[in-house]
């Protein structure tokens, strides 16, 4: 009964007996399609983005100068205190070395007493430089 009512014939006995019917556009033609993203621009754009990072970098370069600078200042006061200070420290350091060069000389004294013609703080060597002693411990101190 179907086939009476859509296709207006009694049974069909295949389906090649059956009426081909193409779809086609509606009158006037499809409604447009809309395939572009279209996506709202949301943030900064490119060239502020720009600019931020820009002005971020100089600001950090400019930190990194005044650092510079106040590093620079404790470093000049700190060597004018030492350069200050210096007389007095080259005089301890005189005085410690004449005490030791007088312990020292007592000790080749005692160590050279045995030997004939040894002369107690002359210079072994056939120079006329004076050169500061070693600082080391004399053998004898190490018995």
């Amino acid at each position: 009964m179907t086939e009476l009512l859509i296709r207006r014939r009694k049974g069909m006995t295949s389906v090649k007996d059956m009426p081909v019917q193409q779809d086609g556009p509606p009158p006037g033609g499809f409604p447009a399609v809309r395939y572009a993203r279209r996506i709202p621009s949301s943030g900064p754009g490119g060239v502020s983005i720009f600019i931020v990072s820009t002005a971020v970098v100089f600001y950090g370069l400019y930190q990194v100068g005044q650092g510079n600078r106040k590093r620079r200042a404790y470093k000049q006061e700190k060597f004018e205190a030492r350069k200050t200070i210096l007389p007095f420290i080259q005089a301890e350091e005189d005085a410690r070395f004449i005490r030791e060069r007088q312990k020292w000389l007592e000790e080749e004294a005692k160590i050279m007493a045995n030997v004939p013609g040894w002369k107690v703080g002359e210079s072994v060597y056939n120079t006329g430089k004076w050169r500061p002693p070693a600082r080391m411990k004399i053998a004898a101190d190490y018995q």
